[in-house]
């Protein structure tokens, strides 16, 4: 097995190519390179967990081409702005994620969160006192970003802002931890949804039909299926540490047919909104997903292997790299079908 716990020391000054990869690397799989130089952008990359914030860009992109295909006058800037907003809420997120886990001693050197990617603060990334700077950092900027968009939109947005924040700090943090409850998976479903798509939809057009909410739903699934696939592979550990994940309280077999089951819906939802008439047929792209659907739904149906594949760099996870790599193409296409539908009046 890799060890992904320990960050590479400073080696060589890169080039830029170097640096490129680097961060492309860490963005597809969480980890640097083996033999890389850390350089200080990618050090905050794997700080922040930067390989999952396209769950968030497309969350936001989902609200905002929404908003083009059906708002009069939707504001660019503002959307922008939102944008900015939720990715640096997602980083603010993961660090909280990270300093509350290991404060409440559940991350620990054995525990499956510093297997797969190395640990903020115990592969020496950062600091305790660096990573409640950087967390108090982040939120100041999110602070000023919400207060520029409430000036120009009201109250609803920092309704949407302090109900995303709420989920983001309890969702392991005392007392509520969330996550412990069986309430981490509902409230992701509801953050990069309703929150997420419905809050940027408001933002870009500054109304909020009741359909955008539903046009949400889809893709709320999608992430969802993620997390959940993240808490089977975590099952065993989980469960000895008394943390109640939804899969924890359902069982692992069942909670990998409910996954199967969410994805196949996302499918199901997108048609019926097509065919009830919220959403144009250029959403029906997402078909082209259908292969790569098959190909995880037949994975998921099967043990996880012993050992990880040759080039596999996050393991033990498997459950939820099947989930994301089917979240990435799904929700990819769903923006394209949103864009067509947009550009084209469908």
């Amino acid at each position: 097995m890799a060890d992904t716990r320990a960050v590479p020391g400073e080696l060589a000054t890169p080039g830029f190519g170097t640096l490129l990869d680097s961060w492309r690397q860490i963005i597809a799989t969480g980890n640097l390179p083996k033999g890389r130089a850390i350089d200080g952008v990618s050090r905050w990359l794997l700080i922040t967990r930067a390989c999952v914030f396209s769950m968030t860009l497309t969350s936001g992109l989902i609200g905002g081409l929404l908003a083009a295909a059906t708002a009069a006058a939707p504001r660019w800037g503002y959307f922008a702005l939102a944008l900015l907003g939720l990715v640096i809420a997602h980083a603010a997120n993961n660090m909280i994620n990270d300093y509350f886990d290991l404060a409440g001693g559940i991350d620990t050197a054995e525990y499956t969160r510093a297997l797969y990617a190395p640990h903020p603060i115990l592969s020496g990334l950062i600091t305790k006192r660096g990573l409640l700077a950087a967390i108090a950092a982040v939120n100041l900027a999110d602070l000023a970003i919400l207060a520029v968009l409430v000036a120009a939109r009201g109250w609803p947005v920092a309704a949407f802002a302090l109900a995303g924040l709420f989920v983001s700090v309890f969702y392991v943090a005392p007392p509520l931890k969330l996550k412990h409850h069986g309430l981490g998976e509902p409230g992701v479903f509801v953050v990069w949804g309703p929150l997420m798509i419905g809050g940027t939809y408001y933002v870009t057009a500054g109304a909020l039909p009741g359909w955008v909410w539903l046009a949400s739903v889809p893709y709320a699934l999608a992430v969802t299926t993620v997390l959940i696939g993240k808490h089977v592979d975590k099952y065993e550990q989980d469960k000895a540490r008394g943390i109640h994940t939804l899969p924890v309280l359902l069982g692992k077999d069942f909670s990998l047919r409910l996954n199967q089951g969410a994805m196949v819906a996302f499918y199901a939802i997108v048609l019926g909104l097509v065919v009830s008439g919220y959403l144009g047929v250029g959403v029906l792209i997402v078909a082209a997903a259908l292969p790569r659907l098959r190909q995880v739904l037949r994975a998921y149906s099967q043990p996880k292997p012993a050992s990880p594949p040759p080039g596999y760099r996050v393991w033990p996870l498997w459950y939820v790299s099947l989930a994301f790599y089917h979240n990435k193409l799904a929700g990819g296409l769903f923006v394209l079908g949103l864009a067509l539908n947009a550009v084209l009046g469908l």
